[in-house]
């Protein structure tokens, strides 16, 4: 039986940056800061039932939610975690209505961090799988001083780094440089992040449709044919799909992603722009599926080619396998019908 090579998350970045002549360690350096909040925040999610951690803090974030206590710890705990290593020039939170400048007292770097600090936190208080979700760009401004607005305001396509974690069972981190997607299962007992998924690949095509049913009333006729063509029996197409919905994007992306199939978060009446955030979730997710040979989608252009105008934008969301995007596409623009095979 072959030995698997013992392969840590700090290892593989280093030596994914080694192929990279001219390479100053810096990117390496942000990762594994990004790495250690996510040991602390998993430390703190992990044992959420034992202390006074759960419930609302009594305040509500830009978006009109209630902000859960849990959701800022993890907040602060990204942002006290990266604004001090000199990498980053600005930061952007889902949790924040503007820019998270860098301590003057810090040196200010050459790239630019945004995140979700904790996506699916209504799940929280009955221990349904949550995470962490960031992206990263090189920063686009000149000068040596503090980052922009147009720093952040960058195409998903002008990423150099994206992942997420899931805070579950096990806590995994699944990351992207540009060059595959690998995913790495938290070891408790050495502290370590050891690779456990090398080089995903998510299937042409699924069995698995992932979309707040409970929504339906309120859907465009295309998407409402959509999910009709997934329910109907058709051997030749291995229809009918699997529904499968957690209501925590990170979770529901990442069994889509191992096993294939599509997640959908769309447009409706009550909200014509959708509801996940282009910045902080849709972006950085849609490059990750881009580089394990998915798709995303707003139902009519690619995700990684939206020009974003604010920070805070929402869009629509199909994301997943190629085929299963694809055809959600051809119903929502009405180019297909379930008629037709």
């Amino acid at each position: 039986m072959p030995i698997k090579r013992f392969m840590t998350l700090e290892r593989h970045i280093i030596e994914n940056e080694r192929k990279y002549p001219g390479a100053t360690g810096e990117l390496s350096n942000l990762l594994s800061d990004l790495a250690l909040a996510a040991k602390i925040v998993s430390l703190e999610v992990n044992k959420a039932g034992l202390v006074d951690i759960l419930g609302f803090t009594g305040d509500k974030n830009i978006h009109g939610e209630e902000v859960k206590k849990l959701d800022m710890f993890a907040h602060d705990t990204l942002i006290k975690a990266m604004d001090h290593g000199g990498h980053l020039c600005v930061m952007a939170s889902e949790e924040e209505e503007g820019l998270i400048h860098i301590p003057p007292q810090h040196k200010i770097g050459k790239y630019v961090m945004l995140f979700d600090p904790l996506d699916g936190s209504s799940n929280i208080d009955v221990n349904v799988s949550i995470g962490t979700i960031f992206s990263i760009y090189r920063r686009k401004t000149k000068g040596e001083g503090q980052g922009k607005l147009e720093d952040c305001l960058q195409k998903g396509s002008e990423q150099i780094v994206a992942g997420y974690v899931v805070y579950g069972s096990s806590t995994i981190l699944v990351y992207t440089t540009g060059n595959g997607v690998y995913g790495f299962t938290l070891d408790p007992s050495v502290g370590e992040f050891i690779l456990s998924h090398d080089n995903i690949k998510i299937p042409t095509k699924g069995k698995i449709y992932s979309v707040n049913e409970g929504n339906y009333l309120y859907w465009e006729d295309g998407l409402k044919k959509y999910i009709k063509y997934l329910q109907q029996h058709d051997k030749e197409t291995c229809r009918p799909y699997t529904g499968r919905y957690i209501g925590s994007l990170v979770a529901d992306f990442h069994r889509n992603l191992i096993y294939g199939g599509i997640f959908m978060y769309p447009r409706d009446n009550r909200n014509p722009n959708g509801k996940l955030r282009l910045m902080y979730e849709c972006n950085p997710l849609s490059y990750i599926v881009e580089q394990a040979g998915g798709k995303a989608s707003d139902g009519h252009t690619r995700i990684l080619d939206i020009q974003p105008k604010e920070l805070h934008q929402r869009v629509p969301l199909f994301i997943g396998s190629q085929h299963d995007v694809r055809i959600a596409e051809e119903f929502v623009q009405g180019q297909r019908d379930l008629e037709t095979k």
